[in-house]
């Protein structure tokens, strides 16, 4: 089990950049996949990206693609999502999961812990 906080969440301007990260403790973070999702207000949970725990394995959605980009740093236990060129409806709540062998990388249900999450705003 690992318990995980999210920080960098903001308000920005259409067109702007964040970056997120998410600080991990416990155990062999380095063995856990770790993802990101976002959930906006009357919207279920979404995925965005994961990594696997070597940091080998990529996973996106196709329309954040090219924009965001996931990374870790395994000797800090932390991983971290670059959001570039924002949009209003990237307009959310973004979570960190985390989870050792997730059964399917995209679904929220596949992950057991979870972070308390960190509101990103993009104004237009």
């Amino acid at each position: 089990q690992v318990q995980l906080v999210e920080s960098g969440g903001g308000l920005v301007q259409a067109g702007g950049s964040l970056r997120l990260s998410c600080a991990a403790s416990g155990r062999s973070f380095s063995s856990y996949y770790m993802g990101w999702f976002r959930q906006a207000p009357g919207k279920e949970r979404e995925f965005v990206a994961a990594i696997s725990g070597s940091g080998g394995m990529l996973y996106y959605t196709d329309s954040m693609k090219g924009r965001f980009t996931i990374s870790r740093d395994n000797a800090k236990k932390t991983v971290s999502l670059q959001m570039n060129s924002l949009k209003p409806e990237d307009t959310a709540v973004y979570y960190c999961a985390a989870d050792p062998a997730p059964s399917v990388v995209r679904a929220t249900t596949s992950y057991t812990d979870w972070g308390q999450g960190t509101q990103v705003t993009v104004s237009s």
